[in-house]
């Protein structure tokens, strides 16, 4: 009993909001595979492609998969500069 208590008091605290960002997670929209391939205009093995890769992060609802909405937009940013700065 003692000793879980010192290994909690070691631990550091998880931040609240994890890995969806300063929002509360509440506050995350989450989007199925198909709204994300509607969104980026790709097949849905894309984004199955693109989760599975680690390229955009996900989590797993049952058999399905959701992506918060973030993720996406941050993606295509990201994807969009690194494409700017190729072709510049």
């Amino acid at each position: 009993m003692a000793r879980e208590a010192a290994s909690a008091e070691a631990r550091p605290a998880r931040p609240q909001s994890g890995r969806t960002g300063e929002r509360p997670l509440h506050e995350v929209k989450f989007l199925t595979v198909a709204e994300v391939a509607s969104v980026m205009a790709v097949s849905k093995m894309t984004v199955y492609r693109l989760v599975h890769n680690g390229h955009l992060p996900a989590i797993r609802v049952g058999r399905s998969f959701r992506v918060p909405e973030h993720a996406v937009h941050e993606y295509l940013r990201e994807s969009l500069a690194a494409n700017a700065e190729s072709t510049a």
